[in-house]
């Protein structure tokens, strides 16, 4: 079984990275994930379409059809996929797409699986294509096909399979394949969190926790988690480090301005690469329009984590805007950075 937990390392993109950090680690451990939907809060049209697909299936004692989740990083996917798990009473075996390097890596997996267990593949869309091609039939037949040898004497044989569960997650869902995305029976897409969500999960880490946290703290600390669960405790443990050290161990709005203003979080969430990002685009290249490509450059960050971490929730809050002829800058960019908006551009 392949571990999914990717390794730390500092960069300046700091709570926004799309890598699972040690901290992240330390909340998993310490059960702040929830393991029941009962327990689970936000995405109620998601949680209500499992519960009535995994009640239905244990009726016809039989696996719920593969599950396909995609949206931003941080959002639960992965939290969906070990519910799921849990609720079906199944075991789960974790991989990646990156870790499945050659079509045997895959089959391995598979033949190891038993009636009913769960199949987790995070990052599903960079599946090798070689890969991705043996899916095909285990998903469908429950079945792999291996050629032996070459040339006239090549043989087929298919190797028959037990009934499993495939669970994908990706943050880029266009970039999978139609034969594969096609094959998912339940297709669901996980949006940011309301602020009054992130509110309950931050009283409810905060308890799992041990730390004390009033109301504003929490609200403020739930406005400045950019509508991620994974931000909000990321967040509440920076703050709690710096209450402990600085303040008497509570969580207040006052310490929460007051610790993540170290951290370059802003009043609304946006970080250092957030608001370079947005200068970028208003200082050198005029508001835009301009390609993902020069801004990238002009960063020197890469491409995927400007498109996957960065914009999705520029995108959402409207401070930026995609068009045919590349990203500009909002009015609203404009003035949070505090510069002249000039209509020109608009």
């Amino acid at each position: 079984m392949m571990d999914s937990v990717l390794s730390y390392s500092s960069d300046k993109k700091g709570i926004v990275t799309e890598k699972t950090l040690p901290d992240d680690r330390e909340l998993e451990m310490t059960s702040l994930r929830p393991l029941r939907f009962s327990d689970y809060v936000g995405q109620p049209e998601t949680v209500e379409t499992l519960q009535i697909a995994i009640k239905a299936a244990q009726k016809r004692n039989e696996p719920i059809d593969h599950v396909l989740f995609h949206g931003p990083p941080g959002l639960g996917k992965t939290t969906m996929a070990h519910i799921i798990a849990n609720e079906m009473g199944s075991n789960i075996h974790i991989t990646s797409g990156p870790a499945l390097e050659k079509g045997g890596d895959l089959i391995g997996i598979l033949t190891h699986l038993n009636e009913g267990d769960i199949l987790f593949i995070d990052e599903i869309h960079r599946l090798p294509k070689i890969v991705e091609e043996f899916l095909y039939p285990a998903m469908e037949d429950f079945a792999v096909d291996f050629v032996f040898d070459k040339g006239v004497h090549a043989r087929s044989h298919r190797l028959r399979l037990k009934r499993f569960v495939l669970i994908g997650t990706t943050t880029r869902v266009g970039l999978l394949s139609a034969p594969l995305r096609d094959r998912f029976g339940l297709f669901r897409s996980l949006d940011f969190y309301s602020e009054t969500d992130l509110v309950k999960i931050c009283k409810r880490s905060a308890i799992l926790l041990g730390i004390a946290a009033d109301d504003d703290g929490a609200k403020e600390l739930a406005r400045r988690s950019r509508g991620t669960p994974r931000i909000v405790n990321r967040l509440l443990k920076r703050v709690r480090d710096y209450s402990q050290v600085r303040g008497d161990g509570r969580i207040t709005r006052e310490m929460v301005e007051a610790a993540l203003s170290l951290e370059g979080v802003d009043e609304i969430g946006l970080t250092h690469l957030d608001r370079n990002y947005l200068k970028t685009i208003i200082s050198y290249y005029h508001g835009g329009p301009v390609g993902i490509e020069a801004i990238s450059a002009t960063l020197q960050e890469e491409t995927d984590t400007l498109v996957d971490v960065v914009e999705p929730y520029l995108l959402k809050i409207g401070m930026v805007t995609r068009t045919s002829s590349g990203r500009k800058a909002s009015e609203n960019a404009y003035r949070h950075l505090g510069f002249r908006v000039q209509k020109t551009f608009f």
